[in-house]
């Protein structure tokens, strides 16, 4: 996509506050007629500098009380599996709904998970009958959340 311009970034500040905002109400705040919104947002999707537009939930409302940071470190090589240790970390991540978000990283440990469940005992069970029982997996250490004091999905564009 061409770089953005001043009405592009101000489109998207206003989407990550409200992503159900009107092509009017942008319209209002960018000035531009809601059909020039319009076709800017749908340039943006298309180009996928808008990846999804989605609902955010705030966990303790839905009693998913703890929230966890792991670091995990994998075993370099294993001989039960002839697939990469890496990529069977990778998979099976994306069938835990425990963890909603998971990065590869530099440095001493390989992935950090956000891991959100709803009590130490939930968050026991994941770790004894999932997490260390995965044959990838050799260590991991908990850093546990005591206050968020900051949380945004927003970008700074």
């Amino acid at each position: 996509m061409d770089a953005l311009d001043k009405h592009d970034r101000l489109i998207l500040r206003m989407l990550q506050a409200d992503g159900r905002a009107t092509y009017e109400q942008l319209a209002e705040q960018v000035s531009l007629s809601p059909s020039a919104v319009l076709r800017r947002v749908r340039r943006l999707e298309e180009s996928r500098v808008i990846d999804r537009y989605v609902a955010l939930v705030k966990p303790e409302a839905v009693g998913l009380g703890l929230t966890a940071y792991l670091n995990v470190r994998l075993e370099k090589h294993t001989e039960t599996h002839k697939r990469n240790p890496m990529d069977l970390f990778r998979a099976s991540v994306q069938t835990w709904p425990e963890v909603v978000e998971c990065a590869a990283l530099t440095g001493e440990m390989d992935y950090l998970l956000r891991v959100v469940v709803a009590d130490m005992a939930h968050y026991s069970r994941f770790i004894m009958d999932t997490l260390l029982k995965h044959p990838s997996v050799q260590d991991c250490k908990t850093s546990f959340v005591l206050d968020r004091v900051k949380a945004t999905t927003a970008v700074p564009v």
